[in-house]
């Protein structure tokens, strides 16, 4: 039973479809992807895929961390992305993890 003034969300990876899970992938991706429009990459792949979240890059200039929301199978794809980065980066690793979303965010953002 969901409590009075819960939100739930429901989330579908196909139209009419059943209702996906919604999951956060949290990356950080290592290399050389500052500079190179890597968070506007990552904006538009999730912005595409209608997932919530944002880009950043770390402070060391050699990594951009990733927090993305929205159903399992558009965090793959958005992963796959990741490692495959825009023209001009090059990825030489991406650490990832999975949780349950949070429900934090709405829309795709660039931080500074």
């Amino acid at each position: 039973m969901v409590p009075a003034g819960a939100t739930i969300a429901v989330v579908t990876d196909q139209p009419g479809g059943p209702p996906a899970p919604a999951g956060r992938l949290q990356a950080e991706v290592l290399g050389r992807v500052q500079g190179v429009g890597f968070r506007y990459f990552v904006q538009g792949e999730a912005t595409a895929l209608g997932l919530s979240g944002y880009v950043r890059n770390a402070a060391d200039g050699r990594r951009v961390e990733v927090v993305a929301e929205g159903p399992r199978a558009a965090l793959e794809r958005l992963l796959a992305a990741l490692h495959r980065g825009p023209p001009g980066a090059y990825v030489e690793r991406v650490d990832a993890d999975f949780a349950p979303a949070g429900g934090a965010f709405a829309g795709f953002a660039v931080r500074h």
